[in-house]
């Protein structure tokens, strides 16, 4: 039973070397992190246009002087708060993709041929000192694990993390950044011609140019501050969803993969003591 756990274990770190030579995995696991920055840097070019229109908004006065009577509007001061917000969001879409650049890098370094020459050598002078019960030193469990980690751990983290994502996150995701786009072009309509063109035909005339501009910018404000109020609630669930992706899920995984591994290596890699030779010293 002995036997059979050893060639067991053996034979699987010896397709993890193998698998680690053809690198499918990476493939995969760079398209998937190009898929992730791309969301990223889409979200962080939302979030920088809605900062700039809700900024041009709060400095906006819409002027209305119908039939002489003058009415000063400034509806984008009630955005400050959530102006607040955007950049934050903002930022924390920059960091995301700096998180995913940082992986893809990563992903590149491990799969250089060194890296794995060097894990192929390690795992195979662990499998000989395991396999035919040697006295193993004990650095050898921890270069191995290392190296395992060096090699394997950010290609499988990463797919992991994005077929969470796929299953759990995906549609969340899609639905609050759809949101948060229309709001940046309903946001874009909110200023205003600073003057109307001159009219000089007489009242009537006057009223024809300003009627159909005028009421347009109060259903556009009118429509804009009422999608505002969504707009935390889709900014926030983004934050949560970039979080989850870039740092708590990556860590969960590693953790787990770590802890996996350490229960593999960290198996009986010496001989036992022979019995009859032990007690025959003792006498």
């Amino acid at each position: 039973m002995d036997l059979a756990k050893r060639i067991s274990v053996t034979l699987m770190l010896a397709a993890l070397v193998a698998f680690s030579w053809f690198s499918p995995l990476d493939l995969v696991a760079t398209q998937q992190v190009d898929a992730g920055l791309k969301r990223a840097l889409v979200s962080f070019a939302t979030a920088r246009t809605l900062n700039a229109v809700i900024s041009a908004a709060q400095g906006t006065e819409v002027a209305i002087q119908p039939l002489g009577v003058g009415v000063n509007l400034a509806p984008g001061q009630v955005l400050d708060p959530i102006n607040d917000l955007v950049e934050q969001f903002s930022q924390l879409m920059l960091m995301a993709s700096v998180s995913f650049g940082v992986q893809k890098v990563l992903i590149s370094m491990g799969g250089h041929w060194l890296v794995t020459s060097c894990f192929a050598l390690v795992a195979l002078s662990w499998s000989v000192f395991y396999l035919f019960r040697f006295t193993m030193p004990v650095w050898l469990p921890k270069l191995l694990l290392i190296a395992v980690m060096l090699r394997l751990a950010v290609p499988v983290v990463t797919v992991g993390t994005d077929a969470l994502f796929q299953h759990f996150l995906a549609q969340d995701y899609t639905n609050s950044q759809s949101f948060i786009e229309a709001g940046a072009e309903d946001a874009k309509k909110l200023n205003p011609p600073d003057k109307l063109p001159p009219v000089s035909k007489g009242l009537l005339d006057y009223l024809k140019a300003w009627v159909p501009q005028d009421l347009n910018i109060g259903a556009s404000t009118d429509r804009f501050m009422k999608a505002a109020e969504q707009w935390p609630e889709k900014i926030i669930n983004l934050m949560v969803i970039f979080l989850l992706q870039t740092l708590l899920l990556p860590m969960v995984l590693l953790w787990g993969l770590v802890t996996f591994a350490k229960s593999i290596l960290d198996a009986p890699s010496t001989a036992p003591p022979n019995r009859e030779k032990f007690e025959s010293n003792g006498r």
